[in-house]
């Protein structure tokens, strides 16, 4: 069998294999992974795509864990894509998500696939948006994509999946503070983890949120609920999937749904198109060369930005012609 059927058929080994390839650089391999990916287009399109996200501690792998044993006692095939910081010295990552959902990754329903970010904004591995394609053609019918982080790119998670999900803790503190960060008003649901420490403090945290969100011009129609659960107790998990639920329901029947992941193929397909080019750009003969001299011209304050960027530009464009 192919490894397109292999993967078909649900295959996890097959599955971790299709995503190392379209992970690799290697020119060969980008060629494979661009066959197998359009020969598996037709097997995609049908899951729910869940990006979660929140500051480190909120319990984001915990949470993950509760909610897919959830959706597997439901009958649906998870895929868990966890996104770790690669180190900027050492290019090395942790990849631990693993150890941290054990009952989750024993199942054979689910596939947890942890990737280094590799230095990308936001968290999101560059190949994350192929990697959801490959879980989806091997039968997945959920596929989650968890970021390191509320981080300056968080748009990149919101902006390939359907549904977006932003945890927070009970005493995470001002609210109108982490608005500020840029992430609260890319939400579709903003679930309150570890409610069970200080219900209290949870109770405010979820008045505050939701009086907060009421304030942001990108949530003026309809208002992100703010639930509260704990995901080491499971309590509130069935209630976040019901609300995911009808938040599904609604969007699909107004066309919404349809709408945004049109928009979302799109936007990839620019997103290819600039990291192609950068890449023809960088291995162009003597580009990096002349790239370097005029990078030092531009620290060194000899030469304005925008006409280093113009040089370059036509210096490669005059590459490519000739």
């Amino acid at each position: 069998m192919s490894l397109a059927e292999r993967l078909r058929s649900g295959e996890r080994r097959a599955l971790a294999k299709a995503i190392t390839l379209i992970e690799s650089t290697r020119a060969d391999h980008r060629e494979q992974a661009d066959a197998l990916l359009t020969a598996l287009m037709p097997a995609t399109g049908h899951a729910l795509r869940l990006g979660i996200s929140g500051v480190p501690g909120v319990g984001k792998s915990t949470f993950i864990e509760a909610f897919g044993l959830l959706l597997l006692s439901r009958g649906h095939r998870v895929a868990v894509l966890t996104i770790d910081p690669s180190s900027t010295l050492s290019g090395g990552a942790i990849l631990g998500d693993k150890t941290r959902m054990e009952k989750l990754s024993m199942d054979t329903r689910a596939f947890i696939r942890p990737s280094p970010s590799s230095g990308t904004l936001g968290g999101v591995a560059e190949k994350t948006r192929e990697a959801m394609l490959l879980c989806e053609a091997a039968g997945y019918d959920i596929v989650i994509v968890e970021t390191v982080g509320v981080g300056q790119s968080e748009t990149a998670v919101a902006g390939m999946t359907d549904l977006y999900l932003l945890l927070q803790l009970p005493n995470a503190g001002d609210d109108l503070q982490a608005i500020k960060k840029g992430v609260m008003e890319l939400a579709d649901l903003v679930v309150i983890n570890k409610a069970d420490l200080d219900p209290g403090a949870a109770m405010r945290a979820q008045a505050q949120i939701t009086s907060a969100l009421r304030l942001l011009p990108a949530h003026a129609a309809s208002v992100p609920r703010v639930l509260q659960v704990s995901a080491l107790r499971a309590d509130g998990i069935e209630a976040l999937w019901a609300a995911l639920g009808t938040l599904r329901s609604d969007r699909q029947a107004s066309g919404a749904w349809q709408h945004k992941r049109r928009e979302q193929s799109l936007a990839w397909l620019w997103e290819r198109i600039q990291a192609g080019l950068r890449q023809a750009f960088m291995g162009a003969p003597g580009m990096a060369q002349q790239l370097a001299a005029a990078t030092a011209e531009v620290r060194d304050g000899r030469t304005p930005a925008s006409t280093a960027a113009r040089q370059l530009l036509a210096a490669f464009q005059l590459r490519s012609n000739s």
